[in-house]
């Protein structure tokens, strides 16, 4: 499914990351601007890049910020408390000759100047090449692509899946490696910013930042400019510009293991669920502004729905999950626990009544080869201790084990069609198959899951760490796992889903390579991990 609209051209990827870097540094220099509107911008206004999503048939989504001055103090991005015209075009080459949608819009100061703009009546399974124009500048030159026909069967379908990218934890080095991977989509599973508090260096980048940056942020203005720190990143500007995202949020997008509407234990205002509930709004609020979602998921305060499902033709549905907004609290005061019975409660749910019908439903009705359930936190047994007993993270779908007992009873009862689980969190590459009776190593293996480590969270990793030796000595069905920093890459064929770890040696200095540290299959109708 990567046949494309002829060569690159002067959009080849390596061409495209250094006018990226330019157009950042440059950005990075400017000084303050003072002519809005119709009239030209004294800075870049599109230092934060352009943005794809969701893709569907026929269209999608495009976006871009306007902030010539991404991290000023006051969450503005150096913009006016007004808005702005924005105009954009897509076309069918990236010269702009053959323009086949084009429109104009507002950035209003309400939604930071960002800006959303749903395409349609497309061509399916193509790419298009997008951009802005806004107080006289161009924006970059954007590249995306469609789905294919919703009834038609592609010969295949690649994709990538990523998360956790603390950006004072390590370079986004695996994003310039995406950015010239050939793939339809990346799936972003969660912690797209982290909220901890940054030291004056900002880690491991070591450059200087700006006092009113640095502490965990609570309001609007503070969660606005840590998505536009994590954001105003040459590599990470690159991966947007070339393709596709569906993004969904986990918890340090507002605050680490929250969930509905419980805060963290620590001594911190938000104990109280009022004010976490206000904390969460500004954080989903500035989630919303930075990435390109469609809007039905535009937050309305603390209510938002960000779990939707994408087709791509009768190759593979992608179910994606929110589950944090919905879930009920962590069970025996969260961490890792042994002995907790409340995991085994029945009725809990870590996706709340109405996303758990929709999944099912979805599953049900599900007519393509393979059904991608994309979220965040792994939902196989991960028992951490080695020993005779057993300790679980409550945080995990362990600690909700009548959720998971639920979904495998509908995946059996509706005999759904190769369900393949699609993980981050863990800041480690996973793979594992999913039993019907995690207790009996003979019991059906239902599906498989594979987990993909960080962007850059936990800094530079090793091989095998010690926590993944005892992964593997107390789970006969993990069957492989990494602690190094990376993403998954994925190939869809009507006879097998196969999952490339790719791994890189550093993060923590920038410009390391890339490669694959293992290739694992699944094959359709027999369920289970093979070697590739």
């Amino acid at each position: 499914m990567n046949s494309g609209s002829g060569g690159t051209g002067g959009f080849g990827r390596r061409a495209m990351l250094g006018g990226t870097v330019g157009m950042a540094l440059a950005a990075a220099g400017l000084s303050a601007g003072n002519a809005w509107g119709d009239a030209p911008f004294h800075d870049d206004p599109f230092a934060l890049g352009v943005a794809s999503g969701d893709p569907w048939p026929d269209g999608f989504v495009l976006w871009t910020r306007l902030a010539p001055q991404p991290l000023a103090p006051d969450g503005a991005g150096g913009m006016p408390p007004y808005s702005v015209d924005v105009q954009w075009e897509v076309a069918r080459d990236e010269r702009f000759r053959s323009v086949v949608r084009r429109g104009r819009t507002r950035a209003v100061p309400e939604l930071a100047h960002s800006v959303h703009v749903e395409v349609s009546g497309l061509q399916p399974g193509r790419h298009y090449y997008y951009r802005f124009r806004a107080g006289g500048v161009h924006s970059p030159v954007g590249r995306t692509r469609t789905a294919p026909p919703p009834h038609s069967r592609p010969k295949e379908l690649d994709f990538a899946f990523v998360s956790c990218q603390a950006w004072f934890e390590g370079f986004y080095t695996a994003y310039r490696h995406l950015a010239e991977e050939d793939v339809d989509l990346v799936l972003h599973l969660g912690d797209y910013i982290y909220e901890n508090a940054i030291d004056a260096m900002g880690g491991v980048r070591n450059v200087p930042v700006a006092a009113e940056l640095r502490p965990e942020p609570m309001d609007l203005v503070q969660y606005r400019n840590r998505h536009a720190l994590h954001r105003f990143d040459p590599d990470l500007i690159a991966a947007h510009r070339v393709h596709p995202f569906a993004v969904v949020w986990d918890d340090h997008e507002v605050e680490d293991n929250w969930a509905r509407d419980r805060s963290k234990a620590d001594t911190e205002p938000d104990q109280d669920p009022a004010v976490f509930r206000q904390r969460a709004a500004a954080a989903f609020q500035a989630y919303y502004e930075h990435l390109p979602l469609r809007l039905p998921n535009k937050p309305n305060g603390f209510e938002a729905r960000m779990y939707r499902s994408l087709r791509y033709g009768r190759m593979a549905t992608f179910h994606i999950l929110d589950t944090r907004l919905f879930r009920d609290d962590q069970p025996c005061g969260d961490g890792t626990r042994s002995g907790c019975d409340e995991r085994l409660t029945p009725g809990r749910t870590i996706l709340g009544p109405e996303q758990e019908q929709w999944l099912h439903r979805g599953l049900g009705r599900s007519d393509t080869t393979w059904n991608m359930i994309s979220q965040q936190i792994p939902v196989t047994q991960v028992d951490t201790d080695p020993g005779p007993g057993q300790a679980f993270v409550m945080d995990f779908w362990d600690g909700y084990a009548d959720a998971r007992r639920r979904l495998f009873k509908e995946i059996t009862d509706r005999s759904v069609s190769n369900p393949v689980v699609l993980t981050g969190d863990m800041h480690r590459h996973l793979a594992a198959d999913l039993k019907q009776n995690f207790g009996d190593p003979e019991s059906p293996t239902l599906g498989v899951e594979f987990v993909g480590s960080s962007i850059s969270t936990t800094k530079d990793g090793v091989d095998l760490d010690p926590s993944g030796a005892r992964l593997l000595a107390a789970n006969e069905h993990i069957k492989f796992t990494n602690f190094q920093r990376g993403y998954v890459r994925c190939s869809l064929t009507k006879e097998s889903c196969r999952a490339d770890f790719r791994v890189l040696p550093y993060v923590t200095s920038p410009g390391a390579p890339v490669s694959t540290r293992t290739s694992l299959v699944t094959e359709a109708g027999r369920p289970g991990i093979q070697p590739a």
